[in-house]
């Protein structure tokens, strides 16, 4: 005996609303967090992962291997070790490469690049390794003085500074192409301090040749010696 209730099969449109989302979904389901040791360590780092831009030299390098130390995480400080002394690793073209990392903005290129360049300099014959490479030094780190994030050219204006304790007077040729950028930079209030002691150390290992350098680009510049 019919009841008189009629069922009415579901239509297209119907059905599909019941369909799995992971189907017509472009997104899925579920959004992976990042962990915080993802920051930190330099393993869980992945350059090469599907939603980042290609990664720059000194990221390719340091995936590869090519830079002989790692970060090494510390209760108090983080600090590198070596794969081998560093006074034994060839300047060209690691210094090079570390110098071009001073533009990283992401942990752990930044403490490497910078710990890295800092450590190879103090090594006993660094000047004359660095000597003959400040043709290409330069350019990488006036690049580094140019940027527009605060950290990197706080990077740059260190970097500066530990170069010209170990080559002297040598850099004087090269002082004009880095000394615009600080310049522009000696305008803001929160670098003037910073960039007029970097102008003082620039002139202390340079020698008095370097005041007139300096003052080329900064008129208003104080000699040390004055």
């Amino acid at each position: 005996m019919s009841s008189g209730i009629q069922i009415k099969p579901k239509t297209a449109v119907q059905k599909s609303k019941t369909s799995s989302p992971l189907l017509c979904s472009p997104e899925p389901a579920i959004k992976l967090q990042p962990k915080p040791s993802d920051k930190l360590n330099p393993k869980t780092i992945d350059p090469f992962g599907v939603h980042s831009r290609p990664p720059s030299t000194f990221a390719a390098i340091y995936a590869k291997g090519g830079i002989p130390c790692r970060l090494v995480h510390g209760s108090v400080k983080h600090r590198l070790q070596w794969e081998c002394l560093p006074q034994t690793v060839p300047f060209d073209p690691l210094l090079v490469t570390l110098a071009e990392g001073l533009r990283e903005t992401k942990h752990p290129y930044t403490f490497v690049s910078k710990e890295g360049f800092k450590e190879l300099l103090m090594v006993e014959d660094a000047a004359e390794k660095t000597i003959p490479l400040l043709p290409r030094l330069v350019p990488v780190l006036k690049a580094a003085l140019a940027h527009s994030d605060d950290e990197v050219f706080g990077r740059g204006l260190d970097a500066l500074v530990q170069l010209s304790a170990v080559v002297g007077p040598s850099l004087n040729d090269h002082l004009k192409h880095l000394l615009t950028n600080l310049s522009r930079r000696l305008m803001e209030k929160k670098f003037r301090e910073k960039i007029t002691v970097v102008l003082q150390k620039l002139e202390q290992y340079g020698g008095k040749a370097t005041v007139a350098i300096i003052k080329s680009k900064i008129p208003t510049y104080c000699s040390i010696f004055s």
